[in-house]
């Protein structure tokens, strides 16, 4: 069962992650002893959203009660819960928060092939804007962990430069919206270098960091570039949505030949869950099929899985069968999964966060319309941020992004059409 967690500031950070330790046994993490365990992560605190949506902030008072939100993030996974601890404590693997998947996934690379280095602003001592990186400095030293000026262009540069040269860097971009004071560097020469060399060159490069609307970081903080890099020829792009899913990318975006840009959301960084002890890679091309179902293809990823999945549980009770399929990559396509799907529903629904013009969106419903238009008996249906800025207040903000009951009433629509 997956968790939730909403990040914490202020002066709740120390004493939310202590109290969050007595419940919290690290050495079920079964990590090297470079690891730091989550009490020791100071500067990393949580507000615990439980199954029934209800939120538990310890402040650290001197009474030691814990304070109840009644409503800060629903539960968005439509499965069954768990409700025993001692269950989920039996359960195989180690339980991991997303940006600690990451973590671990880039240092079991960095372990097994020495070409593997990191670059990017503040991912040595600091540890990285979102903590990714966090002690890879101290344990592979300052010219593995490269922490780098304020210059994107520079370092990415840099980085595409030693990949031509035999090294794989990872470049982490704080935030996905500065990456594009690279994008001639991630055009002109990550993308096309392999072809326009003749094959002499190839660019095993990832380039990775949040993105997505965050909790009112402004619109400058909260760009989707999904839709600015796809139409780059060379280059491949995946986003994770799962701590499962983020390490199994990672990994395969670094023993990659390609040149890959990795999406993360700023929003899904605390989301927790068990994965499996031994080593795994996930498929770069390839779909996950998060919920079966006969009535309608819901295709999404990132962040919207989960509203997707908070929506499934009111249509489900309302009678629809919705089938939900995390679309992972988003360049290529996995058509295959998708198209074996729309066969078998005949009807399509799209959910991303991505602007509606020129988005991943309109990408994916033309590839439909082109590959299976003859098994569709009703429109697709695109559901798509607002193409504005991303407003800073919260409630504006909140309107400019698919919401769960949007998508429970298009689907209602898009059904109801063949009756």
């Amino acid at each position: 069962m997956t968790t939730i967690f909403q990040g914490l500031g202020g002066a709740a950070a120390a004493a939310a992650a202590a109290s969050l330790t007595n419940s919290f046994d690290s050495k079920k993490l079964l990590l090297p002893s470079s690891r730091r365990s989550l009490a020791e992560r100071k500067t990393s605190s949580f507000l615990v959203v439980r199954s029934d949506g209800s939120v538990n902030l310890n402040l650290g008072s001197s009474n030691g009660r814990a304070r109840t939100v009644d409503k800060l993030i629903t539960n968005a996974v439509a499965t069954k819960a768990d409700t025993s601890a001692a269950s989920s404590a039996s359960k195989p693997g180690h339980e991991l928060l997303l940006f600690e998947a990451l973590r671990e996934g880039l240092e079991e690379e960095m372990d097994r092939d020495l070409q593997v280095c990191v670059m990017g602003e503040d991912v040595g001592h600091y540890g990285g804007s979102y903590k990714v990186t966090k002690g890879l400095a101290e344990k592979y030293g300052d010219l593995r962990v490269l922490d780098t000026p304020i210059a994107e262009n520079s370092f990415t540069g840099m980085g595409i430069g030693a990949a031509m040269t035999g090294l794989r860097p990872i470049v982490e971009g704080m935030n996905m919206g500065f990456l594009l004071l690279a994008f001639n560097q991630i055009s002109n020469n990550c993308g096309m270098l392999h072809y326009t060399s003749g094959g002499q060159f190839t660019i095993p490069i990832v380039i990775r960091g949040p993105g997505g609307v965050g909790r009112q970081l402004g619109a400058e903080h909260s760009q989707r570039l999904e839709s600015y890099f796809q139409s780059i020829p060379g280059i491949q792009m995946v986003a994770c949505s799962t701590p499962y899913n983020a390490k199994g990318l990672m990994k395969a975006a670094i023993r990659s030949e390609n040149p890959v840009i990795l999406f993360e959301h700023v929003l899904l960084y605390n989301l927790k869950e068990r994965i499996p002890d031994e080593e795994y890679i996930c498929n770069l091309e390839e779909a996950e099929m998060v919920r079966p179902g006969e009535h309608v293809t819901i295709l999404t990823y990132s962040r919207m899985r989960y509203h997707v999945m908070q929506a499934a549980k009111t249509l489900v009770n309302k009678g629809y069968d919705p089938e939900v399929i995390d679309i992972r990559s988003l360049k290529p396509f996995d058509l295959h999964m998708i198209g074996n799907s729309v066969k078998k529903t005949h009807r399509v629904m799209i959910v991303e966060e991505c602007m509606r013009t020129g988005g991943i969106g309109a990408s994916l419903t033309a590839a439909i319309n082109e590959n299976f238009h003859d098994y569709l008996d009703a429109p697709i249906v695109c559901l798509s941020s607002q193409d504005v800025p991303t407003p800073y207040a919260g409630t504006l903000e909140e309107w400019t992004v698919v919401q769960p009951a949007q998508i429970v009433t298009a689907v209602e629509q898009l059904c109801q059409k063949l009756h």
